[in-house]
């Protein structure tokens, strides 16, 4: 009978005297070297998607802080066609200053380690960020896909200090996701959304612009929160009052 496929889309002993201390320490301090030696070789960081499987999928996960494992099957076609993609995608986000490795696992194959990560269409993509998953669903082409995944290790509240990096920040960002830019207002405000949405939005402080910045956004005072909705080419703002921020300086 024909092995049954998943759908594929486009998812009493002798008592020895006990060596002296010192050894003992020297034994424990060899052993815990080699484990951490032989870890860090197994799984660099050199932009070369992983091969996974049941012998070091746990070990990966525990290891590495973020990591990408795409499920796949070797017949599905949009496998076939997500893999060079993901090669491509590979280096760029191991370049990150937060890498982030790709991996994959022959589901097909793994059928108890997919299923235990409820693995039931191909491919499917789960993002695993200090050990807790989360299924993917944002762009699969390279480009996009690393745009996207840049998110995930931003900092929680970047800092822009003038104009050209606030018109960075926003061009970095891309579309997948709101940004959120404080003018003149102090991170602080900003950071416990920033933590709980962190998956959601982008979020900064804009400490030092020019009047021309403010023509831009469309600002009339100060502080001022402006909310930036790419997808929809829409823009608000919200001159507060904010929880915690202490009445601004800056006048026009």
């Amino acid at each position: 009978m024909e092995k049954s496929r998943k759908w594929c889309f486009w998812r009493k002993p002798k008592i020895k005297a006990t060596p002296p201390m010192p050894i003992i320490l020297l034994l424990l301090l060899s052993i815990f070297e080699t484990g951490i030696s032989s870890t860090a070789d197994h799984f660099k960081v050199d932009g070369k998607v992983l091969e996974l499987d049941e012998s070091n999928f746990d070990l990966a996960i525990s290891s590495l802080n973020y990591i990408l494992v795409d499920f796949y099957a070797p017949w599905c076609r949009h496998c076939k066609l997500l893999s060079p993609q993901l090669d491509e995608a590979a280096p760029v986000l191991a370049g990150l200053k937060e890498p982030i490795v790709i991996a994959k696992v022959n589901a097909d194959k793994f059928t108890r380690l997919a299923s235990k990560h409820d693995v039931d269409a191909y491919p499917t993509l789960k993002l695993f960020m200090h050990g807790v998953s989360m299924e993917y669903y944002g762009p699969r082409k390279a480009d996009s896909l690393v745009q996207y995944l840049k998110k995930f290790v931003s900092t929680d509240v970047s800092i822009l200090i003038s104009d050209s990096a606030i018109s960075d920040f926003v061009e970095e960002a891309g579309t997948f996701f709101p940004i959120f830019i404080g003018f003149d207002l102090n991170e602080t405000v900003l950071s416990n959304l920033a933590v709980k949405y962190k998956k959601r939005a982008w979020f900064s402080v804009a400490k030092d612009f020019s009047d021309e910045a403010k023509v831009l956004y469309d600002m009339e005072k100060f502080p001022a929160l402006v909310a930036i909705h790419p997808n929809y080419k829409q823009q608000s703002i919200f001159y507060g009052p904010f929880e915690g921020e202490k009445k601004k300086r800056r006048n026009y």
